[in-house]
């Protein structure tokens, strides 16, 4: 979302003078697609790993600012609460042994990240939502203390109004409120970079809209909040409420929310960028001291520094990325679907699984957006997030179906066929794949192993749920350190 602010006021003037930058960005971008060269040659892949911390009693450890200062690595930042931590991978290529770079590093990193938190009392867990977390920790002084998320705080509050209402309807309801962007810490996730040539990124952002709704579903670990439990991947519906700056009147005259699946199949990515401009006033009108024309006409690359800041702001589910590496531009879809965790293995093979669908559908000669339609892709997306791994789809040619059956009958194949056009190392292939092929088996995820897990703790060690929800996680924080996929771990 950029860089740090030193300011959370903005003027009238601000607002005025960053709408028209703005607006100047996305002119020399669409001049830039038609004009300018993007790179294309490289298909790099990136991993942002986001982290919670917990202290030796199972509770939201609020020491991320000691454990950043003794890690000293620039790869891991603050997240928005201070139990929380983000990773940035290296990124890289997965042909060949992409993805057995990838885990070699995320576990180096993890373990030393694991080994500084030690020192501050902590450990480090991987997982969609702290199943501990209480109201009482998410407050507004629990925020990390960066200007920018209180600058965030400020003008998300001030643009809604009123408190923020969480209304979740699961296995068991949650009725909450809160008058700060805290509640938004609970949702750790695991987010998906893929480059992709100008000319290729609809097709990738649509086949990753199409595939939302399986995806979520086999790798749903959130079923817990406050104690409840809600949905398979309660943190869609979390950061869904909790960052909806909407009052009521404009839910009712059809104004779009921050966090969004989208509006419809795009042709171009110039679309998406196009209706964030079009749909969401600014939240932080920074202002950039850079002239993306004056930069343009003169040969070079602009950062388009306004844009992409502004575009940081609307959280849609898979977001276009415009970024300048080497000074040559590049795009992205950002798969921001997944939670994090159970293991480093598990959150690989997600990947595996996304990349290679994704890449295959995308090229296929008759696209699956055309044979499906965008209202049963969101509906599948939520179904899959509420319903986890159990859950019913709609697919084409397939009318409802077991999305268990749906991603072995035809997903998988195409993801083996996708991960083969990377290129990807044939074992590194099988051995991630059939990780999904064998939750789908074992009908076992991360969330279906939580609630079995707080389930066995409370029917026969006789627990209640606080009790049972701190024993399940230190032994989920346990059993992650093994690095063993989640369907095998063992429930007693």
């Amino acid at each position: 979302m950029g860089k740090d602010l030193a300011i959370d006021t903005f003027s009238i003037e601000d607002r005025t003078r960053y709408r028209q930058k703005v607006r100047r960005c996305l002119d020399v971008l669409a001049l830039m697609l038609n004009d300018v060269a993007f790179d294309t040659e490289n298909r790099m892949t990136g991993l942002e790993i986001e982290i919670n911390l917990m202290d030796e009693d199972a509770e939201p450890a609020m020491r991320n600012a000691e454990i950043l200062a003794n890690l000293a690595d620039p790869t891991f930042q603050p997240e928005l609460g201070q139990f929380n931590l983000e990773l940035n991978a290296r990124p890289r290529p997965i042909s060949g042994d992409g993805f057995a770079d990838y885990e070699s590093d995320l576990i180096e990193r993890l373990g030393r990240a694991d080994d500084r938190a030690a020192k501050s009392d902590s450990t480090i867990v991987l997982i969609g939502s702290l199943p501990t977390l209480t109201r009482d920790h998410l407050v507004l002084g629990n925020l990390s203390p960066n200007e920018r998320y209180r600058a965030l705080n400020a003008q998300m509050l001030g643009a809604r109004g009123e408190q923020f209402h969480i209304d979740i309807r699961g296995v068991e309801r949650l009725q909450a409120a809160n008058d700060s962007i805290a509640t938004e810490a609970a949702c750790t996730s695991v987010q998906f970079h893929m480059q992709v040539p100008p000319d290729r990124f609809a097709a990738q952002w649509n086949a990753s809209q199409a595939v939302a709704g399986a995806e979520v579903a086999i790798g749903a670990n959130s079923p817990f909040l406050h104690g409840r439990r809600l949905w398979a991947e309660t943190r869609i519906a979390l950061f869904e409420q909790a960052t909806d700056t909407r009052p009521d009147e404009l839910k009712a005259q059809g104004v779009r929310p921050r966090v969004w699946f989208g509006d419809g199949w795009i042709t171009t990515v110039f679309d998406l960028f196009e209706e964030n401009v079009r749909y969401f006033p600014p939240l932080l009108p920074i202002l950039d001291d850079e002239d993306p024309v004056a930069v343009l006409r003169a040969g070079g690359v602009p950062r388009l520094g306004e844009l992409r800041l502004h575009n940081g702001t609307v959280y849609r589910w898979n977001r276009p990325v415009y970024d300048v590496t080497a000074g040559r531009p590049h795009l992205r879809v950002e798969n921001r679907v997944m939670p994090s965790g159970p293991t480093v293995v598990d959150m690989l093979a997600n990947a595996a699984f996304y990349f290679g669908v994704t890449r295959q559908l995308s090229e296929e000669e008759r696209p699956i957006w055309s044979q499906l339609s965008f209202a049963v892709a969101e509906a599948n997306f939520h179904a899959g997030a509420r319903y986890g791994i159990g859950a019913t789809l709609r697919w084409p040619r397939l009318g409802e179906v077991r999305v268990v059956d749906l991603v072995r009958r035809e997903l998988l194949p195409r993801a083996y066929a996708g991960l083969d056009k990377f290129g990807v190392a044939p074992r590194h292939r099988d051995r991630l794949l059939e990780i999904i092929e064998a939750r789908c088996r074992t009908g076992r995820n991360g969330a279906t192993w939580q609630t079995e897990a707080v389930r066995h703790a409370q029917r026969v060690r006789g627990l209640d749920r606080a009790a049972a929800l701190h024993d399940m996680l230190l032994r989920y924080v346990a059993l992650q350190n093994t690095n063993e996929p989640v369907h095998t771990w063992p429930i007693e």
